[in-house]
């Protein structure tokens, strides 16, 4: 991905992650479309930066989706990386029947709204130079969180999705994953203030300074992912998920109550 002069569109660019990496990017000198459901989250996010564009796109609206590909490409030639961050993330209580419309919504928004955007847009970017598909999954891909367990089902089957992608367009276009830590954010209630999370501009900071690097990295990880991202493969899965369980559940207490 070059360092500076692209045309990036990010998915969920009106707050958290996609807001602060919007930021980054325009500041190094890319061009960014944020999209959104929200015009005025949207709004704030642009202020005072001219190289920050904004659109409203629902992930979810097969039909939306569709038409917002045509009119973007129209609006925007020279576009030529697609960042899928947006996301939600809800808590779950599986040991009892319940309504399914939180964990139906996580998979249509986390894992169909990434296929989706990236069908309608992969015949443009394979004409691109330069082109590149980043895909925001999590630490939990991999050491899944089981007080949220639609949400990390979601993350692992886009981080699998990607690793197809990858393959697939091999020499077309350049495929990264961005796997963040617990960050602070409004993903969750009380998370922007949750102790034991990673500050939002110091994660974003870090991240940033992958993506300057030549070549970038295809996995784009910052240090305090790694305690998940590794543990299958260092042989701590097990230990590594009653760990995350318990501190999870101790953070969001101490949240709680703050």
């Amino acid at each position: 991905m070059k360092t500076s002069g692209n045309t990036i569109l990010m998915t969920g660019g009106g707050s958290g992650i996609g807001e602060a990496l919007a930021h980054r990017f325009h500041d190094r000198g890319d061009t960014v479309i944020i999209v959104g459901r929200r015009q005025d989250a949207l709004d704030r996010a642009a202020a005072g930066r001219e190289l920050i564009h904004t659109a409203i796109l629902d992930v979810e609206d097969v039909a939306a989706v569709a038409a917002f590909a045509k009119q973007v490409v129209t609006d925007f030639p020279s576009l030529n990386v697609l960042f899928n961050n947006a996301g939600i993330m809800k808590f779950e209580d599986l040991t009892t029947a319940r309504d399914l419309t939180d964990a139906e919504a996580t998979l249509s928004i986390n894992i169909l709204g990434p296929i989706r955007l990236t069908n309608a847009l992969i015949d443009h970017l394979t004409r691109q130079p330069d082109a590149a598909i980043v895909t925001v999954t999590s630490g939990l891909a991999h050491v899944p969180l089981i007080a949220a367990p639609t949400y990390s089902a979601s993350k692992a089957a886009i981080h699998s999705y990607t690793v197809s992608l990858r393959t697939q367009l091999g020499g077309q276009v350049e495929v990264i994953e961005l796997v963040p830590p617990g960050v602070r954010t409004d993903l969750t209630p009380g998370q922007a203030n949750r102790p034991g999370y990673m500050p939002l501009d110091a994660f974003a900071d870090a991240v940033a300074a992958q993506f300057a690097q030549q070549p970038t990295p295809r996995e784009i990880l910052v240090d305090e992912v790694q305690f998940l991202r590794q543990a299958e493969r260092e042989g701590r899965f097990d230990e590594t998920l009653k760990t995350l369980t318990e501190r999870a559940a101790a953070q969001r207490a101490a949240g709680d109550h703050q």
